[in-house]
């Protein structure tokens, strides 16, 4: 919801452009669309500009779509998202923005949160936003958009990039996991989480693009991590040890990390900070269990621990977090001892 007195939506102005994927513009008015508040109302409102007058905007495919909206829609959003396009021409070859492009960027106003979804990056990284900042893509885009635009810092492992007030994302399919990440940033896990199952898909999903790319086929014979994932996470409250999640696949330490790197595209320790993570943020929003208490539940241990890894996974202490989000009752004046009543 934006700030203000007056509850307005959040508005989300999809740019969409020549040559764009259907698939990617629908992402975000099924997303955005969905939440709503306690009361019914809804959170987003989502509009569909193009760089022109009101009309047809050619897609991939074997159809055009009708875009209801020009460029002037860009100066009433609250965030901008620009799904990928296979026509970008010279911001693709070159890294230049079109005059046409350029003017309905302009009109955006200082402090819109700006998100791409695949090649959309290249549209952003053309007019200056990720200048000096990480950025992601597409793995398979990803060294040429490196090549193109050697300022940007790209990392090709990821499913998305939250800088703030500039996100990026991935593939396609990518798409997803960031507009459910900023329905998580904007209003809680809580909301996500009904999003998600609504659109029938994980809420978040493990690792990273590097699970994509393309590699030689594993035998089939040879055993995956998944059992080891599901024991962990039945137990993400007591100390779990590498060799513990080995055990439970009777594969040696160093096989089970390769061939969980391979199947979820981060280390055994990455990602299960990454499940405590999540476990603490669904206790902080929906308990009143005290900062120490999540932190033994979500297997922290202690609620330094707990503070420093959200701190570095969402920029917030565990009270902030659980100001914003909490969905009832009361809450902490400090990150400390006491339970929350």
């Amino acid at each position: 919801m934006t700030v203000g007195q007056d509850l307005r939506p959040h508005r989300i102005v999809v740019l969409a452009l020549d040559g764009l994927l259907p698939f990617e513009l629908g992402i975000p008015h099924r997303i955005f669309g969905r939440p709503r508040d306690a009361e019914g109302r809804p959170l987003y409102e989502v509009v569909t500009c193009s760089v022109r007058p009101p009309g047809p905007v050619e897609t991939d495919a074997d159809f055009t779509v009708y875009v209801p909206n020009g460029p002037e829609a860009l100066a009433t959003a609250d965030t901008v998202i620009v799904p990928a396009s296979y026509e970008l021409g010279p911001v693709y070859e070159e890294g230049r923005l079109t005059e046409e492009l350029a003017a309905a960027l302009a009109l955006v106003r200082p402090g819109t949160r700006m998100a791409s979804i695949c090649t959309g990056v290249y549209v952003l990284a053309a007019a200056g936003y990720l200048d000096g900042r990480p950025a992601t893509t597409h793995w398979a885009d990803a060294d040429r958009f490196q090549r193109l635009f050697p300022r940007i810092r790209t990392d090709a492992d990821v499913l998305f990039i939250d800088d703030g007030d500039v996100l990026t994302s991935a593939g396609v399919a990518a798409g997803i996991d960031l507009c459910l990440h900023m329905v998580r940033r904007d209003h809680g896990t809580a909301v996500a989480n009904d999003v998600a199952r609504r659109t029938v898909v994980p809420p978040h999903r493990d690792g990273g693009q590097a699970q994509y790319i393309h590699r030689p086929v594993p035998d089939p014979q040879l055993a995956t991590t998944t059992a080891a994932r599901a024991w962990a996470l039945g137990r993400l409250h007591e100390p779990i040890q590498l060799r513990d999640m080995a055990e439970q696949e009777a594969m040696s330490v160093r096989t089970f990390t390769r061939r969980f790197r391979e199947e979820v595209g981060v280390s055994p320790g990455q990602w299960l900070t990454q499940q405590r993570v999540e476990r603490a943020r669904h206790l902080l929003e929906s308990t009143g269990l005290s900062v120490d208490q999540v932190a033994q539940e979500a297997g922290f241990g202690t609620a330094q621990s707990m503070r420093q890894h959200l701190q570095a996974a969402l920029g917030v202490t565990p009270t902030a977090y659980r100001r914003t989000f909490r969905t009832g009752g009361g809450a902490e004046d400090t990150d400390g001892l006491a339970a929350v009543r």
